[in-house]
């Protein structure tokens, strides 16, 4: 198996956990709420952080799709290499960003590793429960680094959606 098909597999398996986890919990807080008139504290805090995990690992996910929002009308007006030396410096503008990012929530990491602070309403410390912070970056950069194998090797344009449908003109 690819490691490429293999990451893919994990972020729909994780994806779909996560989404579905959300909704399990949201739906029986309602109902523990306005049927009960009850509910468990906790629920809350890992409703959103099973979001800030969902809204990491999806953005890598989304960059494999190519389904981030690209405003292209001008970019469509010029001639395929200008396109692609474009799409080019786009994906690397993207990949420093990732990595000054993966830098600053490694270090993060660290501190929170370093000084055990448990989360406020969940038994676990935060530095576990925010680690989605550099792997989620890790995966988007390896995402942004198939988009740029993807355009030197003339695949596609651009990194939005809409390329890997429609023919590239020229």
């Amino acid at each position: 198996m690819k490691l490429s098909a293999f990451f893919n597999k994990i972020e729909e398996l994780l994806i779909a956990f996560l989404l579905s986890a959300m909704t399990l919990i949201t739906f029986s807080q309602v109902i523990a709420r306005y049927i009960f008139s009850s509910g468990v504290v906790w629920a809350l805090e890992l409703t959103t952080y099973l979001f800030a995990w969902l809204v990491l690992i999806g953005a890598a996910y989304i960059i494999k799709c190519g389904g981030h929002i690209a405003v292209d009308s001008l970019v469509e007006l010029l001639p395929k290499k200008a396109r692609k030396l474009l799409a080019l410096f786009t994906v690397f503008v993207c990949m420093i960003f990732v990595v000054i990012m993966f830098i600053g929530s490694y270090q993060y990491i660290l501190l929170l590793k370093e000084i055990q602070i448990e989360l406020e309403d969940l038994a676990i410390l935060e530095w576990q429960a925010k680690i989605v912070l550099p792997l989620g970056f890790s995966l988007m950069f390896y995402r942004l680094l198939e988009v740029m194998i993807s355009v030197i090797k003339n695949k596609t344009l651009t990194m939005h959606f809409a390329d890997k449908y429609t023919n590239n003109k020229d």
